[in-house]
C-alpha cells in the first residue's frame, strides 16, 4: 500500500507549451511536470514567458542510465557531507541543468524522490518505489545508513562500488569485444572474397583445361554454395538471432542455460566466474559490515552478479542457510564459486570475521580478474593474427596454386 501511495505521488504529466524569450523570440516544445504550476515554474526558470500551456496526459516513466545513478549517488553524498539536509539536496540535484537529454530522466527520478521525502517518506522507501532503477542492495544499504545516521558514508561506499564495477565491466567487455570484432571482420572479408572475387578466378581456371588442385576445388565449391545460398543463409541468421533474443527475454530456462554456458566457456568462463564471485562477495560483505544479519542479506542479492545462473545459486544458498547449513558449505554445493573463494569463507566463519574476509575475497577476485583480462588481451593478439592468416592466406594460396602449377609446366 505504501509503495502505491509513493507511486501516485511521483506521477507526472506531459505538457505542450508555446512561449516567448526575453529577446522576443517565439519558442515551443514539451515539458514534464507534476502539475500546471510546476510546469510554469520550470519554464520560468529557463527565462520563458508562457503564452499557452496544454496538458497532454500522463508522461512516460522516467529512466536513467547506471552511470547517471552513480553520478547522482556521488553528488548526493557530497551534499550531505557538506551539511545540507536530504530533501533540499534532492531538490537541488533535481533542478540542476541536465547535461544531456538522457540526464533528464535522472532529474525526473530525483524530483520524484524529493517529493516523496517531503510527504514524509523515508529515503529508502522512496528508492524502493523505483526498484527498477535502484535495486534491493541499493535501498537496503540506504536503510542501514538512515538507521545509523551515516547516510553520506553509505552513499559514498555505494558510489565507489558502482564505479569500480563499471570500470571492471568496461575492461572485461573491451577484452572480449576486440577479438570478437576482429574475427567477425575476418569472416565478412572472407565471405566477400568468396562471393565476388573467387568467381572471377573460376572463369580463368575453366580455360586451363586441366584438373585443379584439391584446395582450389574446395574453395570454388564453397564459393558456389555461398553465392547461391547467401541470401537464405542471411535471412535465416537474422531470424535465428531475433528468435534467440526473444526467447532469452521471455524464458527463464533459456536465460539460465545461456548464463550457465557463458560460465563454462573454455577461455572466458573462468574470467566471468571470477567476476561474478567478486561482485557477490563484495555485495554480501558490504551488507554484513553494515549490520545486516546473514539470513536477511540474501534478499538483496537477487541481481548482484548480473548472471542469471549465479543469481539462481544465491537463492539456493539462502535456503541452505535457513536450514542451518554453513555459508561455505552452501557456496560449495552450488558449484559456482572457485575453491579460492570458498576456503577463506570457511576460515572466516570459524573466526567470526566473515564481513572482512568477504571484502578481502572480493579484492582478491578483482586482482585475478585484472590479471586474467590482461592475459586474455595478450593472448588474443597472436590468435587473431593466426586466424586472419589462416582464412585470408589460405584463400589466396588456394586461388593462386593452379597458376603456380601452370607456370611450372610451361
Amino acid at each position: 500500500m505504501r509503495n502505491d501511495v509513493l507511486e501516485s505521488l511521483s506521477e507526472e504529466l506531459r505538457f505542450r507549451w508555446r512561449g516567448v524569450e526575453a529577446d522576443g523570440t517565439h519558442r515551443s516544445g514539451h515539458v514534464i511536470a507534476t502539475d500546471v504550476a510546476a510546469a510554469r515554474a520550470k519554464l520560468r526558470r529557463d527565462g520563458l514567458f508562457i503564452v499557452e500551456l496544454t496538458a497532454l496526459g500522463p508522461a512516460p516513466r522516467a529512466h536513467a542510465s547506471p552511470a547517471d545513478i552513480t553520478r547522482f549517488t556521488r553528488q548526493l553524498a557530497s551534499l550531505l557531507r557538506a551539511g545540507l539536509p536530504l530533501a533540499p539536496s534532492l531538490e537541488l540535484l533535481a533542478n540542476a541543468p541536465a547535461s544531456t537529454k538522457k540526464s533528464v530522466g535522472m532529474s525526473r527520478i530525483v524530483g520524484a524522490l524529493a517529493r516523496n521525502i517531503v510527504t514524509g517518506s523515508s529515503f529508502s522507501q522512496a528508492l524502493r518505489s523505483r526498484s527498477d532503477q535502484f535495486g534491493p542492495l541499493y535501498w537496503q544499504l540506504v536503510a542501514v545508513g538512515e538507521a545509523s545516521g551515516a547516510l553520506a558514508n553509505v552513499l559514498e561506499r555505494i558510489a565507489d562500488d558502482r564505479e569500480r564495477a563499471a570500470a571492471q565491466r568496461a575492461k572485461v567487455r573491451a577484452a572480449l569485444t576486440y577479438p570478437a570484432a576482429i574475427l567477425a571482420l575476418a569472416i565478412v572479408i572472407t565471405a566477400a572474397l568468396l562471393i565476388w572475387v573467387v568467381p572471377t578466378f573460376r572463369q580463368i581456371f575453366d580455360g586451363f583445361g586441366a584438373a585443379l588442385p584439391a584446395p582450389t576445388q574446395a574453395v570454388l565449391a564453397l564459393s558456389a554454395a555461398l553465392t547461391k545460398w547467401s541470401l537464405p543463409i542471411g535471412v535465416f541468421g537474422i531470424a535465428a538471432g531475433v528468435s534467440v533474443a526473444k526467447l532469452l527475454l521471455i524464458s527463464d530456462t533459456a536465460r539460465l542455460w545461456c548464463a550457465r554456458m557463458t560460465l563454462r566457456a573454455p577461455i572466458t568462463g573462468p574470467l566471468l566466474t571470477m567476476l561474478c564471485a567478486a561482485r557477490w562477495s563484495r555485495a554480501l560483505g558490504t551488507l554484513l559490515s553494515a549490520g545486516t544479519p546473514l539470513a536477511d542479506a540474501f534478499v538483496s542479492l537477487d541481481d548482484a552478479t548480473g548472471n542469471a545462473y549465479f543469481d539462481r545459486a544465491t537463492s539456493g544458498i539462502a535456503a541452505r542457510i535457513k536450514n542451518g547449513e554453513r555459508l561455505a558449505a552452501a557456496m560449495q554445493a552450488t558449484r559456482c564459486f572457485p575453491a579460492e573463494v570458498v576456503q577463506p569463507v570457511a576460515v572466516a566463519e570459524e573466526a567470526g570475521t566473515l564481513d572482512k574476509m568477504l571484502m578481502d575475497v572480493a579484492s582478491l577476485c578483482d586482482r585475478q580478474v585484472a590479471e586474467k583480462t590482461g592475459a586474455l588481451a595478450s593472448l588474443c593478439e597472436p590468435m587473431v593474427i593466426a586466424v586472419l592468416g589462416l582464412l585470408v592466406g589460405g584463400l589466396v594460396i588456394a586461388m593462386y596454386l593452379p597458376i603456380i602449377q601452370l607456370g611450372n609446366v610451361v
